[in-house]
């Protein structure tokens, strides 16, 4: 692109559309987005209770766009101090597992149900009811719902949740009684707004929703100021009041660990990234006194892909009354430095110990540390970012001499999925806080049971003495059944909760006792139109030899030797490997559910829909991204020769799309092959300038790197997009990299080089589109571009 030209596509007028207004898709589509939508049901920790929450299809408009304040990278509901959200419930039930009665659950009138959350031990459930002007914290024991009592009135969702104790209690924030108005801009501005760097090295990704001027902090420091309230019985203490992020109670009940935001106040990070003192209180007869504290300075000299120095992932022992455990680098934080050792784990008992002892150190970068129910055995799982590589090590550790023994229970590449032996199952220790699921010397596990024939969930148990793992019960290979909650681990008869569902039967929850298994819920078919639609995970392999895969959708008119449009729908992804990115991801036994603005709606306008098309980037983990583009058009090149060789679409009708890193590919490909008619990008980047510090795994800056910056960018190559392009944006997006500008920027750069192209920007509307309104547009403005531009489309000219 020529200077002139650029110049020309940054001056270029956005053209709007005459007849601006909210669009319905065809009358199929609309019927299937707006169907009635299951209750979402939530179980209970020892599978005693289901809780049903209802909600609508899609919440209006109004719902999503209610007014919120960008604060330090969140999104803040000024009117009711809560951390934003355009998810709630018009209602919601208990039911027992066993027998009983159902309860409706009491909401005060004029509220919505925000969440609900049960106790440890599930016999107490508090929720979180939303008025217009403030937020109601409620609990009540579970087999008596009519007992609810009202906790406050004043909750404060900005900075966190809710938390039971192990005993029952709760820990949550409170706007002070005695706080006043929020604090409001002044007319005319006091003075420029300034920033300034000395030679200070700070990297960082691109963040929406920054600190923009001292207004913004003064609001910031008044919706964060809180009071820290330890509720038990109906009687509270009120821990600190401050500005307090985490917030964690030592299994015993007498201490407590408080992170406490301070400024200066960041205008380039978030809030997760501000310095903070993580405090220790104890309680005494005297009250609650502070007996350590972990200063952590402001995380902007962490080098890309590495971590903060000091004290990080600080927790409880959940063996002990106030054991603290957490980790420190030993390589400065550095990815890039040599080091023997990367992290250790440290830890100290409060008030006894005066200083910590060290447990144990990891080869690479320490990711977690999970406890066993025997005292001294610890789980730390550490990733080589080097190789891209995982391991979960079982330490056998002497406060006195430190990790004493070790073995490997899992070490395998964080790619691959087959080799994954599943997520480490914990329950409630002796203190009430979880730790590892061990029985008679096995660890217990479950995953979701990748296969070259798809996914087939699993529950295992693993030896601590050899390693080996032994599957319990995994997936029928005909269905596709999920473990959701662990309630007996018996080997011989294991008791768990699990969805069933195949292509032709409805999700619903089962309870397994041994060989048994029984239905606990009774769903229905919402969507009784999509059972016409035909779906297939199929196989294929890419000019190079990388096998690759996709879920083939087909309309409900489909008959053999039809040929139908074909839209082609996929998200790159990085591997290290060709065995890895060709691994199969998903199911083809799952039942057809879709939601939101999917593009599977699709099918039933008359297309074929190769989902999941898989467009994997493989090499060096370093360097892979100087091969995108070739690689992309390598993947999307299969996808369409196997479509089309299968006899399920025409070469001269396919159109490619995708959201997020998607979008970012489906411009890319219009900009470097002819494979397709149109495309369709929705909430995407276009421009990684504007990201310079890294995208995705991009490891590499701008500076570094530039020639590959330039060259995956779609808006330095828009003068090459001469295929038409619909662009769709969220007016609010929050995702990281992701700001509307990316969107309006290449628009105006294909207005300028005579390319075909609508943007359609929704009002209100994030990263992902949540409103009835904006989803039923999104939808007819799919179907009518890939009408006119694909299905109805005159032959091109060669």
């Amino acid at each position: 692109m020529s200077c002139l030209s650029l110049l020309l596509a940054l001056a270029a007028p956005v053209l709007q559309d005459p007849a601006e207004a909210w669009r319905r898709p065809p009358a199929a589509i609309e019927e299937a987005v707006l169907a009635p939508v299951p209750p979402r049901v939530q179980a209970g920790p020892r599978g005693q209770w289901l809780l049903l929450l209802d909600r609508e299809p899609l919440p209006p408009l109004a719902e999503v766009a209610r007014p919120w304040i960008g604060l330090a990278g969140m999104r803040v509901d000024p009117a009711t101090d809560a951390s934003f959200s355009s998810t709630s419930y018009r209602s919601a039930t208990l039911r027992p597992l066993e027998g009983g009665e159902p309860q409706a659950l009491p909401l005060p009138e004029g509220t919505r149900l925000e969440w609900a959350t049960f106790s440890p031990q599930g016999d107490r459930l508090a929720w979180c009811a939303r008025a217009a002007d403030h937020l109601e914290l409620w609990l009540a024991p579970t087999a008596d719902l009519a007992r609810a009592r009202r906790v406050t009135d004043r909750l404060s969702t900005v900075m966190g949740g809710v938390e039971f104790t192990a005993d029952g209690g709760l820990v949550f924030r409170r706007v002070p009684e005695t706080r006043g108005a929020a604090p409001r801009p002044p007319a005319v501005p006091r003075g420029p707004l300034v920033q300034e760097t000395r030679g200070l090295q700070a990297p960082a990704r691109t963040y929406q929703d920054l600190l923009k001027n001292p207004d913004d902090e003064a609001l910031f420091e008044h919706h964060a100021r809180t009071e820290v309230v330890l509720w038990r019985a109906g009687v509270e203490q009120v821990l600190v009041t401050g500005l307090a992020g985490g917030i964690d109670l030592a299994p015993g009940g007498g201490a407590v660990l408080v992170e406490l935001l301070r400024g200066p106040w960041s205008r380039t990070l978030p809030v997760y990234r501000f310095s903070r003192d993580s405090v220790v209180l104890v309680r005494s007869e005297a009250g609650w006194s502070e007996v350590a504290r972990f200063a952590q300075d402001l995380q902007e000299e962490i080098p890309i892909g590495g971590v903060q120095v000091g004290p990080r992932s600080l927790q409880w022992d959940p063996l002990e009354a106030a054991r603290l455990v957490w980790c420190e680098a030993l390589d400065g934080g550095d990815p890039g430095r040599e080091a023997e050792a990367r992290d250790r784990w440290l830890a100290q008992r409060f008030p006894e110990q005066a200083e910590p002892v060290e447990l144990l150190r990891t080869q690479h970068r320490a990711r977690g540390l999970t406890f066993l129910p025997e005292p001294g055995q610890v789980l730390a799982e550490e990733y080589d970012r080097d190789r891209r590589w995982t391991r979960t090590l079982l330490h056998t550790v002497s406060e006195r001499r430190g990790s004493v023994a070790s073995m490997v229970l899992e070490d395998r590449s964080a790619k691959d999925l087959y080799a994954d032996l599943g997520s480490i199952l914990t329950e409630p220790g002796p203190l009430g806080a979880e730790v590892a699921v061990v029985r008679d010397g096995f660890l217990w596990r479950s995953g979701r049971g990748a296969t070259p024939q798809g996914d087939r969930p699993f529950l295992a148990r693993q030896s601590l003495e050899s390693g080996e793992p032994a599957t319990l019960w995994r997936c029928p290979e005909d269905a596709y059944h999920s473990l959701t909650a662990l309630l007996e681990p018996e080997a011989s008869a294991p008791r768990f909760l699990a969805w069933h569902e195949s292509t032709s039967e409805v999700p619903n929850l089962f309870l397994h006792e041994g060989d048994s298994a029984r239905p606990l819920t009774e769903r229905e078919d919402p969507q009784p139109m999509l059972r016409a639609v035909s779906k297939e995970l199929v196989t294929y392999e890419r000019a190079d030899g990388v096998p690759l895969s996709a879920t083939l959708y087909l309309p409900p008119d489909h008959e053999p030797g039809d040929r139908h449009p074909l839209l082609v729908w996929g998200y790159p992804l990085e591997y290290s490997d060709a065995n890895t990115a060709g691994q199969v991801s998903g199911s083809p036994h799952r039942f057809t559910r879709m939601g939101g603005s999917s593009h599977l709606f699709l099918t039933l306008h008359g297309y074929a829909v190769l989902d999941g098309a898989t467009m994997p980037v493989v090499g060096d983990p370093e360097t892979m991204n100087d091969t995108f583009i070739e690689q992309l058009v390598l993947s999307a090149q299969a996808a369409v020769d196997f479509a089309v060789e299968r006899g399920v679409a025409d070469r001269e009708r396919c159109a490619v799309a995708g959201h997020s890193y998607g979008a970012f590919m489906t411009a890319n490909l219009l900009a470097h092959s002819d494979l397709f008619r149109a495309g369709i990008a929705r909430s995407g980047a276009y421009n990684r300038s504007l990201t310079p510090f890294g995208f995705q795994s991009e490891r590499r800056t701008l500076w570094e790197a530039t020639e590959t910056y330039v060259k995956v960018s779609p808006f330095f190559h828009a003068h090459r997009i001469d295929e038409p392009l619909l662009l769709v944006h969220g007016t609010d997006d929050n995702n990281s990299g992701t700001f509307p500008i990316q969107s309006q920027r290449l628009y105006h750069a294909l207005v300028g080089n005579g390319g075909t192209a609508r943007f359609v920007q929704l009002p209100g509307e994030s990263h992902g589109y949540r409103s009835e309104e904006a989803v039923l547009h999104t939808l007819a403005e799919m179907a009518d571009w890939l009408d006119a531009h694909v299905r109805d489309a005159a032959p091109r000219e060669r």
